[in-house]
């Protein structure tokens, strides 16, 4: 490995990661490429709130909730996952061609321009893209999640643990601070 990669602190309370327990954790995230070297840091809570989630309902990736299973606050978790436990692989017919005016861009936003992250309502409700061309009429946009296809590095500190509510359970989601509002 090319780079060491920083201490995460820990800080300790609450109970064991199982079904229908709320998580609350901080991350660091890399990408390993092909000869094991690390990425610099591609995203990190630190310095923010934590990822909240509600574990067993597929609210992260797969990789990581299988990962933190049994897990207690104050434990630091480091995981590699490849693809397929984490974005999936790239799929080439995700490339698609659509007009410029279907796309739905950030506010504030002057131009679109390869790069450009979007979205599209579908008949499978609203996605994400990536514009990797733009035209005049048309943008020619990725419908596969910018970490597709790429093996993932996690840092993670487990914070907290908490029984959910069973409005949280029968919504499938975390609620309040760090979580949905309805």
């Amino acid at each position: 490995m090319s780079e060491e990669v920083p201490a995460i602190d820990t800080e300790v309370s609450g109970d064991e990661i199982a079904l229908n327990k709320v998580v609350t954790f901080h991350y660091r995230l890399r990408e390993v490429d092909e000869e094991g070297n690390y990425s610099d840091l591609m995203e990190e809570s630190y310095g923010h709130e934590p990822l909240y989630y509600l574990h067993g309902f597929h609210n992260v990736i797969i990789g990581l909730e299988r990962e933190l299973e049994g897990k207690k606050p104050g434990d630091a978790v480091e995981v590699i996952l490849d693809p397929l436990d984490a974005y999936g692989v790239r799929v080439k017919k995700a490339l698609l061609r659509v007009p410029i005016k279907h796309l739905m861009i950030p506010p504030g936003t002057k131009k679109i321009v390869a790069g450009t992250f979007a979205a599209v309502e579908t008949n499978e409700g609203r996605r994400n893209v990536t514009v990797v061309k733009a035209g005049k009429f048309n943008a020619d946009v990725d419908f596969n999640h910018p970490y597709a296809g790429k093996t993932l590095y996690y840092q993670i500190e487990v914070v907290t643990v908490r029984d959910a509510t069973q409005e949280e359970i029968d919504h499938g989601h975390v609620h309040g601070p760090g979580g949905h509002k309805h």
